[in-house]
C-alpha cells in the first residue's frame, strides 16, 4: 500500500506541475525513480516490522527444589530455568528434577548448564569425568519417543575460550526481523554426568514481561539409565 501511494503521488506530481519550462523526465528517468521509491519503501516496511513485537509465549521460573529420583522414570515434567544473567551460568541435574549449587563445574552433580540462550553438557571438553553427550532426534514428539539410540551422542568441544556443544546451539531459531528468539522444532537425547539418559524439547525463552532467558523445556528421564521410554 505504501508503495502504490507513494508511485502514485509522483506521477501526481509529473502530471499536475506547473514548472512547464521544465524538461519532462525521460521514461528511463521515471523507472529508475520508482525503482527507488520502492526499495525506500520496503526498507521502511522492514524497519517498522522490527519495531512490532509479536507475542511470546513467557513462563515463571521454577522453584530450586532438589529431590533425589533414585532408580524411577519421571516425566513428562516442564521446568523453567532462571539464565537471565549474562555472567553466570546455571546448572540442571536431572536426577534431583532441578537447578543445583555446585562446587565445582568438575563435579558430576549436574548435566546441562545455562546462561541466556548458551547451553552446554557435562562431559567431553566442559569436564572430562562428566559421561554428558547430546543426540539431535529431530522433529519428533518426545511423548512417541519409546527407544533411543545407543551411538551418535556429541560431547562438548572447546575451539576457543569456552566449551561449546554444536547440537545444543541449534535449540532454537532467531529472527532478524522480530528479533525474537524461538526453540527450533526437535527434540533432543541428553545423557547424563553419570550416564542416565533424558529425553527433551524446548518451549520457551523469556520471562514475564519478554525479559529473556527464562529457558523451559519439558523431558522425561529414565533413572535406571535404560534407553527405553512409554513403558518399564
Amino acid at each position: 500500500v505504501v508503495v502504490v501511494v507513494l508511485v502514485d503521488e509522483y506521477s501526481f506530481f509529473l502530471r499536475t506541475t506547473r514548472l512547464s519550462s521544465m524538461p519532462r523526465p525521460r521514461t528511463s528517468t521515471i523507472v529508475l525513480s520508482t525503482i527507488g521509491i520502492v526499495f525506500v519503501a520496503l526498507i521502511v516496511g522492514v524497519v517498522a516490522s522490527s519495531l512490532v513485537r509479536p507475542e511470546v509465549e513467557t513462563f515463571v521460573p521454577s522453584a530450586v527444589a532438589p529431590e533425589e529420583v533414585g532408580a524411577r522414570s519421571v516425566g513428562p515434567l516442564v521446568y523453567t530455568v532462571d539464565a537471565t544473567a549474562h555472567d553466570r551460568w546455571v546448572y540442571f541435574d536431572f536426577s534431583r528434577g532441578s537447578v543445583v549449587d555446585i562446587g565445582s563445574r568438575r563435579s558430576l552433580d549436574w548435566d546441562i548448564a545455562f546462561q541466556r540462550h548458551r547451553m552446554i553438557s557435562n562431559g567431553g571438553a566442559t569436564n572430562s569425568l562428566g559421561l554428558a553427550a547430546v543426540l539431535d532426534l529431530g522433529p519428533v514428539n518426545i511423548d512417541s519417543v519409546l527407544v533411543l539410540p545407543a551411538s551418535g551422542y556429541v560431547t562438548d568441544e572447546q575451539p576457543g575460550d569456552t566449551p561449546r556443544n554444536r547440537l545444543l546451539e541449534d535449540w532454537y531459531d532467531y529472527s532478524w526481523i522480530s528479533h525474537l528468539l524461538r526453540p527450533a522444532d526437535r527434540a533432543f537425547a541428553l545423557r547424563t554426568a553419570d550416564g542416565k539418559i533424558a529425553v527433551l524439547r524446548f518451549l520457551g525463552y523469556y520471562c514475564p514481561g519478554g525479559q529473556p532467558g527464562c529457558v523451559t523445556f519439558r523431558y522425561y528421564y529414565r533413572g535406571d539409565g535404560q534407553r527405553h521410554f512409554g513403558g518399564p
